[in-house]
């Protein structure tokens, strides 16, 4: 079962955020009306914004009820997010994601009304190996758990953080913000992420929300692969 109490004040069938990692407008809106109601919240992200319907879509998904996560990974001088965040934060958005240091995420909590602001720990397609060639000698969870522990301290309300790290992020800094889980894969695949888990092992490690893009988009039956994702959901959830 998850490992604590307060997770289960998010609807269960909202915790499966799918990727919506198509190439535009057209594609997005397919893949949703595809799924249907088998999932209420979606993510979308650079390929979409550079597409030039991105809005349109945000308003489209919003008439048909979706919840929507706007990732985006803003990383510029911290007036310029500032700016961002205040115009995404007219938008009927959820989350958005921040990839920088302090003086941005300051800058964009202070922006973002009802917005919720997730900092970006550490890709999942990077490990140890990817850093080393870069000639730094770090490790990823004490990069993570220190991380989280700032972007907190500034306003954050959550992280992104590979399921690897999720209950070492929950021991060391509690349950008082939201842990999404990108790189999620219900079986094995052979792609560029790295350090993933499947949808039971976040959830039970301490995640609010996990991200699952290519295991759905690219199944055979969409709509049939995130019911099987929602049922595992369901089950660890039930009251």
């Amino acid at each position: 079962m998850a490992p604590r109490a307060a997770i289960r004040t998010i609807p269960s069938e909202e915790r499966l955020i799918v990727a919506v990692d198509v190439p535009g407008y057209e594609d997005a809106l397919a893949l949703v009306d595809r799924l249907g109601d088998a999932v209420h919240f979606y993510k979308l992200g650079l390929e979409l914004a550079m597409s030039g319907r991105y809005f349109e879509l945000v308003d489209a998904l919003e008439a048909r009820g979706k919840k929507i996560f706007a990732d985006l990974k803003f990383f510029d001088i911290p007036a310029t997010v500032a700016a961002a965040v205040r115009q995404l934060a007219k938008r009927a958005v959820e989350f958005a994601t921040v990839h920088g240091n302090e003086s941005m995420i300051r800058a964009a909590c202070a922006e973002k009304g009802s917005l919720k602001i997730l900092a970006v720990t550490a890709l999942t397609s990077i490990d140890a190996d990817d850093f080393r060639d870069l000639g730094i000698d770090l490790e990823i969870e004490p990069l993570v758990l220190s991380r989280a522990r700032r972007v907190v301290a500034l306003g954050c309300d959550g992280v992104i953080s590979s399921g690897h790290e999720v209950r070492a992020l929950r021991e060391a800094v509690g349950s008082g913000f939201l842990i999404v889980s990108p790189g999620i894969r219900p079986i094995e695949r052979d792609d560029d992420q790295k350090r993933v888990v499947t949808p039971r092992q976040a959830f039970e490690s301490g995640a609010d929300y996990i991200v699952v893009g290519r295991p759905i988009r690219d199944a055979a039956d969409p709509r049939a692969a995130a019911q099987q994702i929602q049922s595992t959901i369901a089950e660890l959830f039930r009251d």
